[in-house]
């Protein structure tokens, strides 16, 4: 069975993701909601739907996303029950009416071929304007995935995914500040890296707003300093996992990540050149060089 978490803190689109889900065609799910302290009471929302679907709503004592989303998120997985598939639900995100339905239309296949994720198209819901819809191969690598959404302008969120609860217990989420590619991360570990399962028949539609850690130009900085440790961590502990040509990209990648950000030192180029040495990548242990030089004499300029 699936089980829907939402983690609730945000009251100003809640209830349209509420009806969203009384709205499915395949009732087949159970709603957690977990409060995290929230000064906004969403009770008398929650009412209106208890009928309606099976609900469970649990009030935490302690605000813990304000220092960690991803302990939020995994204290409120906790509250579920024998569900073998999770679906993590933005408070301010919905699904179309047909996505619990094709998720299990899908998911002998899915069974079959041993997939831990599944993914959804989405829209992009900015300010009630529509992105275009943004799709999945229906059998794709993660590791591909992972690329498409970095380097080639795909999209992906929390919000579209079902993952099999087993992985999350084996892996868990990383603790990313503001959980920003805490998610990305996740699939690739939850998958093995092996294959994602993609389905197109229904949406997910993922909210931008004024109210959402993802709108442009909310703590920007934490957002540049996690995305470098997220790089970072991927180089240390599974850059073996990719391809030679996706390898070199996430180097490259890495390297203009941290002079993006200023964090350049002697330490960074000997590792770069270690990575560019084992890769068998000369001219670019040339360039790493070049580099470095270049920078310190533009400092030293100001």
């Amino acid at each position: 069975m699936l089980a829907i978490v939402i983690p609730y803190y945000k009251l100003s689109f809640f209830e349209e993701t509420l009806q969203s889900l009384s709205n499915q065609t395949d009732k087949r799910f159970k709603v957690y909601i977990g409060d995290d302290a929230s000064p906004q009471n969403p009770c008398e929302i929650i009412e209106k739907y208890k009928s309606k679907f099976d609900l469970e709503y649990y009030y935490f004592e302690k605000n813990l996303g304000g220092n960690s989303l991803t302990k939020q998120w995994g204290r409120c997985i906790s509250l579920t029950d024998k569900e073998e598939w999770i679906l993590l639900l933005g408070d301010d995100d919905y699904i179309s009416p047909n996505f619990v339905e094709e998720f299990y239309n899908h998911l002998e296949k899915v069974n079959q071929l041993k997939i831990n994720v599944i993914h959804f198209s989405v829209f992009i819901d900015k300010e009630g304007v529509l992105s275009k819809l943004f799709t999945h191969p229906r059998i794709e690598s993660s590791k591909d995935n992972f690329f498409r959404k970095f380097f080639g302008g795909a999209h992906g969120s929390l919000s579209e995914q079902i993952f099999k609860k087993e992985m999350y217990l084996k892996r868990g989420f990383r603790n990313l500040p503001l959980a920003w590619g805490a998610d990305d991360l996740a699939w690739l570990e939850f998958s093995d890296f092996g294959d994602l399962y993609g389905i197109n028949e229904a949406n997910t539609y993922f909210r931008i707003s004024s109210e959402n850690i993802s709108r442009s130009g909310f703590q920007s900085e934490v957002k540049k300093e996690t995305k470098n440790s997220l790089f970072k961590l991927i180089i240390d502990e599974y850059l073996y996992k990719f391809n030679k040509e996706q390898r070199l990209k996430l180097i490259l990648h890495y390297q203009s990540l941290r002079y993006r950000y200023h964090k350049v030192s002697l330490s960074l180029f000997l590792k770069m050149c270690k990575l560019f040495l084992i890769e068998k990548e000369y001219k670019n242990i040339y360039k790493a060089a070049r580099k470095l030089l270049s920078y310190y004499i533009k400092k030293w300029k100001r």
